[in-house]
């Protein structure tokens, strides 16, 4: 050691040992797997993974995980943040979800990208965004039944399309999307679906006041005779992912 040279003292723990040789034993404490040097819980770890696999965490059917998330936020936000995810949280509503960052540069993209709403699947988005809006602080919660989904599609649909076969066709496709974002959820009765909390988050507008426009765009694009069946461009849901195939059971943390 050069003589004058200062040397910071080592920062002990109440057993006098060095804190680094500590924080190493905690790690090898909470190693889950041969290899893991991650500094997160079990339980964190758990929850960042339901966050990714999507399409939102519900805090009122899953108050601990909820809980958890809300006292973990910024050590959870900070990690998203590193692979470009942003979590937002609506505490009103208790709905924590992610959303992609917007960076202008390769390879920042969702780990999944998200599959556009179709035309059909928008109108019935909005229009429940809407009835949403409507029940907010009633205490009761939107309900929407097959054929009343059927009704809110026939108002939309195509000029001289009397196809009412197809127009079944296309409740039940927009009902059966909306439901694997769970945007609508099942209830005891058949052919029935509550709205979930998440619509208000999922739909890319400030306000709802900016919805009956863009569903008049959406008319007008029938007027101009554009096919049903072609994807919609311009609304995505905020969910990250669709999640096809992610029903599994799940204990709750």
């Amino acid at each position: 050691m050069t003589t004058g040279e200062t040397v910071e003292p080592t920062e002990l723990d109440e057993a006098g040992r060095p804190q680094e040789a500590d924080d190493a034993g905690s790690r090898a404490e909470r190693s889950l797997f041969d290899g893991d040097t991650g500094s997160f819980p079990l339980n964190i770890r758990q929850a960042l993974v339901r966050l990714l696999r999507g399409p939102y965490i519900d805090g009122v059917a899953e108050p601990r995980l909820w809980g958890l998330i809300l006292d973990n936020r910024r050590a959870i936000s900070d990690y998203l943040c590193e692979i470009f995810l942003l979590l937002t949280i609506d505490p009103e509503r208790k709905i924590a979800m992610l959303a992609p960052a917007e960076v202008d540069a390769p390879h920042t993209a969702p780990i999944q990208p998200r599959k556009p709403l179709r035309r059909e699947e928008t109108l019935l988005a909005l229009r429940l965004r809407l009835l949403l809006d409507r029940h907010a602080g009633t205490g009761t919660e939107p309900v929407i039944s097959r054929a009343g989904a059927r009704e809110l599609l026939e108002e939309h649909r195509h000029p001289g399309m009397v196809d009412d076969k197809r127009l079944e066709e296309l409740t039940d496709s927009s009902l059966a999307r909306l439901a694997a974002l769970k945007l609508l959820l099942p209830t005891e009765l058949p052919d029935e679906y509550r709205v979930s909390s998440a619509l208000a988050l999922a739909l890319p507008f400030d306000t709802i006041d900016e919805i009956p426009a863009y569903l008049a765009a959406l008319d007008r694009t029938a007027d101009n005779g554009i096919d049903g069946e072609q994807p919609f461009d311009g609304l995505e849901p905020a969910a990250i992912i669709d999640p096809a195939s992610t029903d599994e059971g799940e204990d709750e943390l």
